[in-house]
This record gives C-alpha cells, sequence and structure tokens, in this order.
C-alpha cells in the first residue's frame, strides 16, 4: 500500500510536532518492509531529512498550514499521488480532503485555555480563528478512519469534548526521549560557544511561551526564589524568539522580573542536549500539555525535574518528579528553592527520572501506528 505522511511539520521547524514527525518516520523506515511511503515537506525543512529505506521518498508540498492554499489546494496536490492513506500528524486536516486518512491530536489547548493573548490577531479576528479551529478539529475527528493521541489524558479530554469520538474508538501511542539527549551521545559533541557562555547555576525550561505555558507566573516565581536568598541562581528559557517570547521579555522587564533571567533562542539538538547536562534542574510550570515531551528529555539527559502537577503530567512522569500547583507562584518558588537546597532530593529525582523514560521508546509508536495504519486500509 502507498501511504503518506505530511511532515510539513518535520523537524525543528514544527516544534513538539516536528519531534513527533521526525522520530516517528525514522521509526517506520526502520520498521516497515512492506508499505511504500511519500513523506511530505516544505523548502524550510526540505533539508533535514533524507530517506535511508527504498520504500520512502520525498515530496515538496509548499502549502502553509493554516491557510487558505492548505484547504484548498493541497488536497488537489496529494490526490496527484494515488495514496491509500495518509497520516496527518496534527488536527489540519484539509476540509475537503476525502481520501481515507489517520489524524494525531495532541491536545485540546485551544478548548481548554482559549484567550486572544495566543494570537497576534485582534479580537474578531481571533473569534474567527477559534470558529475555524474548532470546524477544522471536528470535521477531522469525524472523517478521520482513525484517531491517535499522546496520552489518555488527552484521550479522555477528547472524548468529553467531542462524545462521537468514543464510538471511534481513539488509539494513544506515547511519545519519548529522543537517543541525542541521553548521557552517552555527549561524546564527540563538539562545544557551543553559546553554550559555554551560559552562567551557572541555572533553572532551566525549555519549550515556547504560548501562555498556557505559564511563563509570566514562573517569571514572578523565580524572582521571589532570588529573593529568598538563592541570588546566584540564573533562570535560563530556551526556545524560538518569536512574537510570544518577545512579548514575554518586554512585560518581564517592564516588571522587573527579568534579573538573572536568560532568553537564550532557539537551540539546536545538539547544543540543547549541552543545554541540559549543564543545567542545574528543569523547571515545567505549564498548565496544559497531551504529553510534555521537554520535562522527559531533561530525564533522558539525567537533569533532576520540578513540573507542574496539572493536566497528563502525572501520567507521563510518575513518581520522578516534584511536583508543584501551577496556578500558585509561592507554589512554584517552593519547589525552586527545594531543588536548588535539596541534594538527596536531586540525586533520587536523577535516579527515578532515568528509569521513567525506560518506559517509552519512539520503536514501540511506530510499531503501535503501522498496526493502525494495517486496520485502516483492511477496512477498505
Amino acid at each position: 500500500m502507498r501511504i503518506g505522511i505530511d511532515a510539513r511539520f518535520y523537524g525543528t521547524l514544527g516544534k513538539g510536532l516536528g519531534r513527533y514527525a521526525s522520530e516517528l518516520i525514522a521509526q517506520l523506515e526502520k520498521l516497515d518492509t512492506e508499505n511504500d511511503y511519500v513523506v511530505f515537506l516544505r523548502k524550510d525543512n526540505w533539508d533535514q531529512y533524507e530517506p535511508k529505506n527504498p520504500r520512502f521518498r520525498k515530496e515538496l508540498a509548499e502549502y502553509r498550514w493554516y491557510t487558505w492554499k492548505e484547504q484548498l489546494l493541497y488536497p488537489l496536490f496529494l490526490r496527484k499521488f494515488s495514496l491509500d492513506l495518509v497520516h496527518f500528524p496534527h488536527f489540519n486536516v484539509p476540509l475537503t480532503y476525502r481520501r481515507p486518512f489517520v489524524v494525531t491530536v495532541h491536545d485540546l489547548i485551544l478548548f481548554k485555555h482559549p484567550t486572544p493573548r495566543a494570537t497576534t490577531l485582534g479580537p474578531l479576528l481571533y473569534r474567527l480563528k477559534y470558529f475555524a479551529y474548532r470546524l477544522n478539529i471536528t470535521s477531522a475527528l469525524k472523517r478521520a478512519k482513525a484517531i491517535i493521541t499522546v496520552s489518555e489524558t488527552a484521550k479522555r479530554e477528547i472524548e468529553n469534548v467531542f462524545p462521537f469520538t468514543k464510538q471511534k474508538q481513539i488509539l494513544v501511542t506515547y511519545g519519548a526521549c529522543s537517543p541525542s539527549f541521553t548521557p552517552d551521545a555527549a561524546s564527540g559533541v563538539q562545544p557551543s560557544d553559546r553554550v559555554a557562555e551560559l552562567p551557572k547555576p541555572f533553572a532551566l525550561y525549555v519549550g515556547n511561551a504560548y501562555p498556557h505555558k505559564n511563563l509570566e507566573r514562573l517569571l514572578e516565581a523565580f524572582r521571589k526564589f532570588r529573593e529568598d536568598g538563592h541570588g546566584a541562581y540564573n533562570l535560563v528559557l530556551v526556545g524560538a524568539d518569536d512574537y510570544f517570547y518577545a512579548r514575554l521579555r518586554q512585560e518581564s522587564r517592564a516588571a522587573g522580573n527579568d534579573w538573572n533571567v536568560i532568553f537564550f533562542g532557539q537551540a539546536s539538538e545538539a547544543e540543547l542536549a549541552e543545554i541540559y547536562r549543564k543545567a542545574a534542574f528543569y523547571v515545567f510550570p505549564s498548565l496544559h500539555e497531551g504529553f510534555g515531551l521537554p520535562p522527559l528529555e531533561a530525564m533522558c539527559a539525567g537533569l533532576p525535574v520540578t513540573s507542574s502537577d496539572a493536566s497528563c503530567m502525572p501520567e507521563v512522569l510518575g513518581d520522578a518528579v516534584h511536583y508543584f500547583d501551577a496556578n500558585d507562584g509561592d507554589s512554584i518558588a517552593g519547589a525552586l528553592a527545594k531543588m536548588a537546597d535539596d541534594d538527596d532530593l536531586r540525586q533520587r529525582l536523577i535516579g527515578k527520572g532515568a528509569d521513567r523514560t525506560k518506559l517509552y521508546d519512539w520503536e514501540t509508536t511506530a510499531r503501535k501506528t503501522i498496526e493502525i495504519y494495517g486496520r485502516c486500509l483492511k477496512q477498505d
């Protein structure tokens, strides 16, 4: 059978979605010797993927996501390849696409935390965007041959918001840590000047600065943490320097919360692995996640983690992290202090984190995904 994978988010271009797409494709290449695959990329990530399996080929699909071209022209383009099944690893399945497909829905953050602060649009356009989002995801879930999500928590949310999905069965395939973040992967890596300049000790956050990530409250808690006797600590924020990070930096400076806060910007995978290994501990204050990959990556790198207890975090991270209430600044500040002062706690968390990460691997995710493809193809 011929299977298409919509990999326009592939690699660093798509952040968490990009990690999911790239790791899944890498494992599919190793495991699937029966089906043929067409991987659709954009110019910005075209060079990041080179097929290693002769059954895989790549095609340029220069249709930017969330645009009218994606909705109207991309389906016509896909028809040229006579695909038996397409895997869309995000909810933005074109409304006019009528061939069999599988969709992965990672979270329902826009349903759980709808706010105009999550967009650069004005209030009216934001409402239109929110309406389009609801229409698109509802249509995708109704038409999909199979629905994949990344945690049991996310599955329950989808079923609660869209009760009709209980009849379709939602399949859970967890994410996992990339081998590039393990301590063994550090050997032979050329050190980065940017990373070498980071002042120690520092707490670390990796991810975007969308409102649900709760970074404004983290900065306030970090200020309290420093004022309460931890003035030597820095906070390093790693993420693409986009509109949301620019706004956070501007607002934190206006509030006086940016002292000893370092906005690192986008990091390469090698730089990120190096940053994980240099940090004192990792902090994850998110209010909502579908899976929450960065704290797992930090564990892979041997870093102790303190995390919000919201959403799927207890399911994914288990007892391998120190939890706090993400809605309470004092709780976050207390967790930061605990991580800085309690060496025994840090060592226990490092050991538990190493064990926890062994529960997840991309090969298992890929095997389950191939099974899902097979079921869908048999339905036809």
